[in-house]
């Protein structure tokens, strides 16, 4: 009889809208923020769900997510990835957790500002 392998956790790059909540904290005029996510997951369906749970435990109202793959399918598709995103994502498989690398308010008029 196979033995099952156990499948390997991978950290998933994830960008999640937001909406306004009563005590999110976003600047004032803002319409919510998007939210850059390194989730670790068996998948990225998985590393989807685990994203959105910890930021609804936010008091957060997540929207939209999209992802963007792993570092490996990044790379593959030429994007730069700085020392500082790398050790992110590490820590994110290492503590099988969510980081929240960065916030972007949103505006009525499209408008981000950092």
């Amino acid at each position: 009889m196979a033995k099952k392998q156990k499948e390997q956790h991978q950290v998933y790059t994830l960008l999640v809208q937001v909406g306004r909540t009563e005590n999110d904290g976003f600047p004032k005029g803002s319409t919510g923020a998007v939210l850059m996510c390194y989730s670790s997951g068996i998948n990225e369906a998985e590393a989807v769900r685990e994203a959105v749970a910890i930021i609804k435990k936010a008091d957060l109202s997540p929207f939209d997510v999209t992802g963007y793959g792993t570092i490996s399918e990044r790379e593959a598709e030429g994007a730069a990835i700085d020392d500082e995103e790398k050790e992110l994502m590490q820590r994110a498989l290492e503590e099988n957790s969510v980081i929240v690398a960065q916030m972007t308010p949103l505006y009525d008029n499209g408008e981000q500002r950092l």
